[in-house]
């Protein structure tokens, strides 16, 4: 089961209906004080009602919201400005799930209906705080399931397992969170007819306990209230359920064992955050809502929210709101909803997007969806020539410039410029050497969270360690005009070895008795760079070609997938 729509009308901020499609991980954006938030907690007071209607169907107990029980009051969430009037005076939240085969099968199991495909459930809630569900789907055959209704609400609470994060995150919401997880994963025991037996022994030895304590609180009250005729001390079954599932402490050992309410707010974020990365799924709709992941957070440990935020939304659906770019699905841009006007609506484009973050991209970066990130100027003027050449796809995209090809300028400056390309919104994929100096690049990249193997391309060739980019080059493409501006004649036996490329030039070089520098093996380099754009047609090694046509493939996947 997934949550494929959502919408709300008249809770705090927003008057008019949000309309929202969810979808694996769906980002909200919009300037303060739009109604992100608003909608968030819309959310989950609308969760919080199924499942505090499932709860109570367990019990037989009618559902009835008070604001010390569940986050909603209609004095307080009712739009204050709307209080007064005669009109529609109710909140109305809006909830479409999505059936799979599971789901299908239990529905005609506990429903006693065939039921396929989208299943919509309206709750509205008025000034008593009591809230009406029922299911809204027209059609042929659904005239019967509408008498259901409460039936059909607690199918639907039962299998959603929803967590919410809001952007203020101290000890208590931490712990809120942990407590949430802990009773949702202790509510599968109450199906346990062992469980509900013990459940029903621990009521049968209270009651005489309680029994004793009511009598002693009835003869004092008796003294002035003759007419009392008795007491009762009452524990609901629902209280005892929720009471086992519930009493815990967190401590956190990180060399001295200490209370997480004495941990700073970065450790408290991600605290929160962190322990849902290994939640395990279930059948059902499992949510996690998370109000600013950014907050509290250095620019490091941003990048491994995002990146735990990502793993989650294999799993679950995540639903997140924030200002900060890096948490921008470039994947699905659809799937970003820009909160502005009174109006949720998705993101058409990467540029509504940046125009709302304050984004200003650089000139080249500006209608940019995608970078190729290389090492050095060199690269950029040989690939420009030779891409275009090997597919149409990727020629079309840098022509229209939603491709772009950005250098380095040495391996080393790469896990700074994927941070600032992700604060553009590019996606990005990386054209690395083999050698130790982009080995070591990406490695670092990685531990950061901004690279990752199906983001990057490294060279390597058959029969060598340290490969780099001009060894897939084929050397009579070049050889004369490194003669001809240089002076070495690179077709000598001596430049034929598996050592890195840049070596066998020095080495040769120094032995046809010319002087040695960086500067003249950029020069040399740039040579080379001109000598493929001149004819890329026939410019790759056939013996070693194959990291160029990875990075082929893999750039057209990047562009496919979104």
């Amino acid at each position: 089961m997934k949550l494929s729509f959502f919408s709300v009308t008249n809770y705090r901020s927003i008057t008019a209906a949000h309309k929202i499609a969810i979808s694996d991980t769906t980002v909200l954006i919009g300037k303060n004080n739009e109604g992100k938030s608003n909608i968030l907690r819309s959310l989950q007071v609308a969760m919080l009602i199924l499942q505090v209607h499932a709860a109570n169907a367990i019990i037989k107990r009618s559902v009835r919201l008070y604001s010390d029980e569940q986050p909603y009051d209609w004095k307080r969430d009712f739009p204050v400005q709307l209080q007064q009037r005669k009109a529609t005076n109710q909140t109305i939240f809006k909830l479409e799930f999505l059936l799979d085969d599971d789901d299908i099968a239990g529905f005609k199991t506990e429903i006693g209906s065939n039921f396929n495909g989208a299943l919509p459930l309206e709750i509205r809630v008025g000034k008593d705080n009591t809230p009406a569900i029922k299911l809204i789907k027209p059609g042929k055959g659904t005239k019967s399931l509408s008498t259901q209704s409460a039936k059909i609400a607690k199918f639907v609470a039962d299998r959603i397992y929803f967590n919410y994060i809001p952007a203020v995150r101290t000890d208590n919401e931490a712990l809120e969170l942990i407590g949430k997880m802990l009773s949702q994963e202790l509510r599968t025991l109450e199906t346990n007819q062992f469980y509900l037996a013990a459940l029903d022994t621990i009521a049968k030895l209270q009651q005489p306990i309680l029994d004793d304590l009511a009598l002693r609180v009835q003869v004092p009250l008796n003294e002035f209230l003759p007419n009392i005729t008795s007491v009762k001390i009452e524990i609901p079954e629902s209280n005892r359920r929720v009471a086992l599932r519930r009493d815990f402490s967190v401590v956190i050992d990180d060399g001295t064992p200490t209370s997480i309410e004495y941990k700073g707010d970065g450790v408290k974020s991600l605290a929160a955050l962190g322990l849902l990365k290994n939640h395990n799924s279930r059948g059902g709709a499992s949510i996690l809502a998370i109000e600013e992941p950014e907050s509290h957070l250095h620019p490091g440990a941003i990048h491994q929210v995002n990146e735990i935020i990502r793993t989650i939304s294999e799993t679950s659906q995540v639903i997140i709101t924030t200002h900060n770019p890096l948490f921008v699905d470039r994947a699905d841009i659809k799937s970003n909803i820009i909160i502005s006007d009174g109006k949720a609506t998705p993101a058409k484009n990467v540029g509504s997007i940046r125009d709302l973050l304050g984004i200003r991209a650089s000139d080249n970066l500006t209608n940019a969806s995608f970078a190729l990130v290389v090492e050095g100027e060199e690269d950029v003027l040989a690939l420009k020539s030779l891409l275009p050449h090997l597919s149409e796809k990727i020629s079309k995209a840098l022509k229209n410039n939603t491709l772009v090809i950005e250098p380095l300028g040495g391996a080393g400056n790469l896990s700074y410029k994927l941070s600032l390309l992700k604060n553009f919104l590019c996606l990005t994929h990386s054209l690395l050497d083999g050698d130790e100096a982009g080995k070591m690049a990406f490695d670092k990249a990685e531990k950061a969270s901004l690279i990752s193997l199906n983001s990057c391309t490294m060279i390597n060739c058959l029969g060598m360690d340290n490969a780099e980019f001009e060894d897939c080059v084929m050397l009579e493409l070049y050889k004369d005009s490194v003669l001809s501006q240089f002076g070495i004649d690179l077709g000598v036996t001596k430049f034929k070895s598996n050592k890195k490329w840049s070596d066998r030039v020095k080495n040769v070089a120094m032995d046809q008795g010319k002087p040695w520098s960086d500067s003249i093996l950029a020069r040399i380099k740039c040579a080379v760079a001109q000598s493929i754009a001149n004819d890329p047609k026939n410019a790759l090694n056939s013996y070693k070609r194959n990291s160029i046509d990875a990075l082929v493939v893999a750039l057209e996947r990047m562009m496919k997938n979104c």
